[in-house]
This record gives C-alpha cells, sequence and structure tokens, in this order.
C-alpha cells in the first residue's frame, strides 16, 4: 500500500473506487463521504497551498493595479469532445473574460454540480484537465464548493467558476472604446469550437476531424498590449460568435462594424459543415478566439505581433470600425454584394459551453 493509499485509509476507511464507483447523494451532503470527495479528488488533483488550507474561502495577496474580475457556468453537452472537455473548458473561458480587460489572470474558484449517478472516473478525469489547464495556464484554482442533486435533476456535471486578475496601470480596454476608422482583427479560423461539439453529438452523426480550439488566450493578449497599448477593444467571441460580439461592441461604441468576408479565416471542414448544416459559421462558437480592434495606425504592428505567437498565427484584419446611425454590422460578401450581420436570432446550437 503506498503512503497515500495508507494516509486516505486511516481518514476515511476505504478509499473512493475510481473505476467503478459513482457520485451518491452522501457527496454532497456535507459529511463524511464529501469530505472524503474533497481530500482524494480536488484537493489532490487541484494541490495549491490556498486550497489546503481546507478554509470556505482564500484570502489573497494581490499585486498594484485595478482588479478585473467575472463568473461563468459551464453546461456543455457532450461533456467531452475533440480538443477538450468540460473542465478544461471552464478554465480557459475563464481566464479569456480576464484577459480581454488586459488583467493578467491569477487565480480561479471552481463551483461542481453533480447529479448522482455519475461515474467518479469521469468526474476525475474532468478535474485532472481542468487542473492541468491551470497549472498550463499558471493560475491556481483557490477554492470551490460541491453540490449533488438527484438523478434526473442535472446532466452529469455542470461547473461555475470565478475568476480575478490584475489590470496594468495605464491600460483601458473596453467594448465602448470603437472609434470609426479603426480596424478589426481575429487571432485565426472561426467556428471550430462549435464544429467539435456538433461532431460528438448523436444526432448530429457525421465524421469531422476538426478540434475545439479551445485555449487560454492571456499570453497572446500579453504580447498584444505590450506591443500595441492603444488598443481600443478585446473581446472572445464564444455563444454567438463573432457576429454576436461585433454588434455587443457597436451597440456599447455607438458604431457600425463592416466586415470583408474573403479576409475572414475559416477551416474548408469547419465550412463544409456549416453549409451541411445550415449554419453561418459567423454564429458559430469560439473558445480560443479574440476579437481586437485598434486604431488604424497601429493594425499592422497588431497584426505582425499577434502572427508571432502560436495562438495567433493565422491572425487577420477582418473589417473596421464605420459611422453608422443605426449601429449595423454588415458585410462585403465574397461575390460582391453586401449584407446585414445581425443579432443571432434563437439559438443556432445550445449547450456549446
Amino acid at each position: 500500500m503506498s503512503a497515500p493509499q495508507a494516509r486516505t485509509k486511516r481518514k476515511f476507511g476505504r478509499p473512493l473506487n475510481f473505476k467503478r464507483g459513482v457520485i451518491e447523494l452522501s457527496h454532497g451532503s456535507g459529511g463524511r463521504a464529501m469530505a472524503q470527495l474533497i481530500d482524494e479528488l480536488f484537493t489532490r488533483s487541484l494541490s495549491n497551498p490556498w486550497l489546503e488550507q481546507g478554509n470556505d474561502q482564500a484570502c489573497l495577496e494581490l499585486p498594484a493595479g485595478r482588479v478585473a474580475m467575472t463568473t461563468d457556468s459551464y453546461v456543455i453537452s457532450p461533456l467531452f469532445f475533440p480538443g477538450g472537455d468540460i473542465g478544461s473548458l471552464a478554465v480557459h473561458g475563464t481566464i479569456n473574460d480576464i484577459a480581454m480587460s488586459g488583467a493578467r489572470p491569477l487565480h480561479l474558484s471552481a463551483g461542481f454540480i453533480l447529479e448522482a449517478g455519475f461515474p467518479l472516473r469521469d468526474l476525475r478525469r474532468i478535474v485532472d484537465s481542468m487542473a492541468a489547464a491551470a497549472r498550463a495556464a499558471e493560475v491556481a484554482v483557490v477554492t470551490g464548493d460541491t453540490k449533488v442533486v438527484e438523478r434526473g435533476k442535472a446532466d452529469g456535471v455542470f461547473i461555475n467558476t470565478s475568476g480575478i486578475g490584475v489590470v496594468p496601470e495605464g491600460l483601458q480596454l473596453s467594448g465602448n472604446l470603437a472609434r470609426p476608422g479603426d480596424r478589426i482583427l481575429i487571432n485565426g479560423t472561426i467556428g471550430d469550437h462549435g464544429v467539435a461539439v456538433m461532431s460528438k453529438r448523436a444526432e448530429l452523426d457525421f465524421e469531422v476531424s476538426v478540434e475545439s480550439d479551445s485555449a487560454a488566450l492571456h499570453d497572446l493578449v500579453r504580447v498584444m498590449v505590450s506591443a500595441v497599448p492603444q488598443m481600443r477593444c478585446l473581446r472572445d467571441p464564444t455563444r454567438g460568435g463573432v457576429a454576436t460580439t461585433l454588434n455587443e461592441i457597436a451597440r456599447q461604441s455607438g458604431v457600425g462594424m463592416t466586415l470583408e468576408e474573403a479576409a475572414i479565416p475559416i477551416k474548408p471542414e469547419v465550412a463544409a459543415v456549416c453549409e451541411l448544416l445550415g449554419l453561418d459559421p459567423l454564429y458559430v462558437a469560439n473558445e480560443g478566439k479574440l476579437i481586437a480592434i485598434c486604431p488604424p495606425q497601429y493594425a499592422q504592428a497588431l497584426l505582425t505581433a499577434m502572427t508571432r505567437h502560436p495562438l495567433g498565427r493565422r491572425s487577420a484584419v477582418i473589417g473596421e470600425v464605420a459611422a453608422d446611425q443605426p449601429h449595423f454590422v454588415r458585410m462585403h460578401t465574397a461575390f460582391g454584394g453586401s449584407r446585414v450581420v445581425d443579432w443571432l436570432s434563437g439559438e443556432q446550437l445550445p449547450r456549446i459551453c
């Protein structure tokens, strides 16, 4: 028996059975079973000094600067998809929301809602993935919570996360700062995440070699801010895709947008799947992409910095901000026409993140 196994046996008796065991209501009761789940899974996988204190909160020292904070919930179906899973997605998505302010992400919280009967092996896989994503991004999950609901009252696992970071002094990025003439850039191909998730849905049975673009973008943002601190706005186009994100910024800033369809990067296989399903890739979710808006004189310097980073090699200038009273987003099509790119109406594909 190994030393960790011996310690577990002394504390709780029989260790958790991660091969055949399942979540039970007792794992959320606040008693011994819950303590064992936290100790043998969450604390062990997400290990860091704050979490190991075992308090109901984490007391943190923060560097100087403005604090950025965000919260998000993840209800994706399926839980595992090409290129990621709900665990890594929760880390990446929360880090990216922080990073879009220009902040350096520091700490995360994680709340798990578990359905009774969910396999422990799958939960460990999700938590280990979350831990690996957090370590790679050099952030810590410093506090958390676990709840268990009856069978049929959830869908395996829901995760809520919050994150905090610090914005450097003097940096101001916001969706209300776009100005006519500004250039619009993106760091790579659109629609990868949405198509990767679709490829694993039982009701959409087709073969596709697309992986989710799920990634933490804070290091790319660091490079971009260093190269062009004069940027106006950063935003990650997740649910609702590029189209909805640009409509949000247009409304915030009181401007319009003009896109060039031929300039927007998209993988041929993603375009083919979207055409097959009657989807517009501009509205398909992304999890490793960002939109940047900057004054025109800095666009080339920003593009150069982006393309030198591994997460920005296929970056492109895809349009510009326009003076437009109705605040429309318009697109010049590859066929020489023009169309309005309106807000997403309804939901193209639910449970995408």
